[in-house]
């Protein structure tokens, strides 16, 4: 027989994967964006957190009830199959695959690479910086590919190592803050006045930090007892994210003035660790918060090197016979693996190009951190809706209540984008457009 995928993961380790993705580089990269969009405003700011944690909450919650009643070897493509069809499953599979896993990846490898840095002092555009995320990549491909529950315990150590420096933070810098008269100072005086779009572009900033839960999903095949645990992991790994993110921007605000912290870039959060913990405890508690983007990089490599072998799983997509082979000692579908970390390689070439530097791209530069995640939510929709009016079985509050206010929340998603990114919304469009026709392609010729 082939080898197929095991059940290894348990509830446990399910929940530190959707807290270990989600949880690490967005709350400190995104958190200095959010404070820049908003003018410093803070309880603005705030206002973003709740609102893209809201969103990500009932979205959650509706993919949990998917959850317990459809199971195959990819949640998100498996629940679009049963909602819109195979066809469009094949559609939500190749995007995850070729645009939402290495993009998103490949950005947290920089990010990684970035904090890394910070310590050593090197530039984060630099060849050091590039060099490192190289290095952060291949290394998060290796141990996922040669030992999937290596990966797993991993996840959960990490984990527990990137709350630390969230509460402590959330703890101490508010106690200090409120001592010090900072956090008044902070939330009564605001750095310059926002645009009218200031809380839109918060928002999307907030849903890098806040994404990747439904990466989290791709396990369920994998997961014991997955129509019971995947629910459960869920709804309590977006809660605590959500509240961790919310007392941590608090906690941040009590330790040095917004100006300072907006002007200090990618050494902001290391500059208010230090202020509170001392130089040598806030060092070493910004290690920790590199620890914490690997383990959510470690936690989206997971997802990327699964997402070719949702489509051929399925017979569908490039050469399925070779990508739907599993290892028979490992249990890891090693094909399927590469060709994630090459694609990686690919954004993680455009991110640089496109962000880190004048613009190689001319118009087709674009923020691949954000757009492709307000991608995944617009694909959301259709789904949402043909839920509400499949499963008729299910209460009002499961059936329509929670859609609509997921479906709500994901068009607030797309609209807010539209506001933060303009024209490099369009640019996106273009690329995202020939990607899925290469998809189109690839659909007409397995078929």
């Amino acid at each position: 027989m082939e080898p197929k995928l095991e059940k290894k993961y348990g509830l446990f380790t399910a929940i530190a994967m959707v807290i270990g993705i989600v949880v690490g580089s967005g709350v400190f990269f995104k958190a200095e964006k959010i404070l820049t969009a908003t003018g410093g405003n803070l309880k603005q700011g705030i206002l973003a957190w709740v609102i893209g944690g809201v969103i990500m909450i009932s979205c959650a919650y509706t993919f949990s009830v998917m959850a317990t009643k459809y199971q195959y070897v990819n949640g998100i493509v498996d629940y679009a199959e049963a909602a819109m069809g195979k066809t469009y499953s094949y559609y939500v599979g190749w995007f995850m695959a070729m645009i939402y896993y290495p993009t998103i990846t490949s950005v947290l490898a920089w990010v990684s690479a970035r904090y890394t840095c910070v310590i050593f002092g090197f530039p984060i555009t630099g060849g050091e910086c590039m060099t490192i995320a190289c290095l952060y990549l291949i290394s998060s491909f290796t141990i996922n590919a040669l030992s999937p529950v290596l990966a797993g315990k991993f996840q959960v150590s990490t984990t527990i190592i990137k709350l630390i420096p969230l509460f402590l933070m959330a703890i101490v810098g508010t106690f200090t803050g409120v001592k010090s008269g900072m956090t008044v100072y902070n939330f009564t005086h605001y750095v310059s006045q926002t645009s009218s779009n200031g809380l839109f572009t918060a928002v999307v900033a907030a849903c890098f930090a806040y994404e990747g839960w439904i990466i989290a999903t791709c396990i369920n095949a994998e997961l014991e007892n997955a129509k019971k645990n995947l629910p459960l992991a869920l709804i309590v790994g977006t809660f605590i994210t959500m509240s961790a993110y919310i007392l941590y921007y608090i906690g941040l605000a009590g330790t040095i003035e917004n100006e300072v912290m907006m002007a200090g870039g990618e050494s902001g959060a290391k500059l208010a660790f230090q202020t509170v913990f001392t130089s040598a405890g806030g060092s070493l508690l910004f290690v920790f918060v590199i620890i914490s983007c690997l383990g959510t990089l470690n936690g989206l490599m997971l997802g990327c090197t699964r997402g070719i072998y949702s489509l051929s799983a399925r017979g569908l997509g490039p050469a399925p016979k070779i990508f739907v082979q599993v290892d028979p000692v490992t249990n890891m579908p090693v094909n399927s693996a590469i060709l994630g970390l090459f694609l990686c390689g690919l954004w993680l070439f455009y991110f640089y190009g496109a962000n880190l530097t004048s613009g190689w791209f001319g118009f087709f530069s674009f923020d691949s951190s954000e757009l492709p995640i307000i991608t995944i939510y617009a694909l959301y929709i259709p789904i949402f809706i043909m839920f509400m009016v499949k499963s008729r079985e299910l209460s009002f509050f499961n059936r329509i209540f929670m859609p609509c206010l997921s479906l709500a929340g994901s068009i607030f998603m797309v609209v807010a984008a539209w506001f933060a990114h303009g024209m490099a919304a369009i640019a996106y469009l273009g690329v995202f457009s020939v990607i899925m026709f290469l998809g189109v392609l690839t659909l007409k010729k397995t078929k």
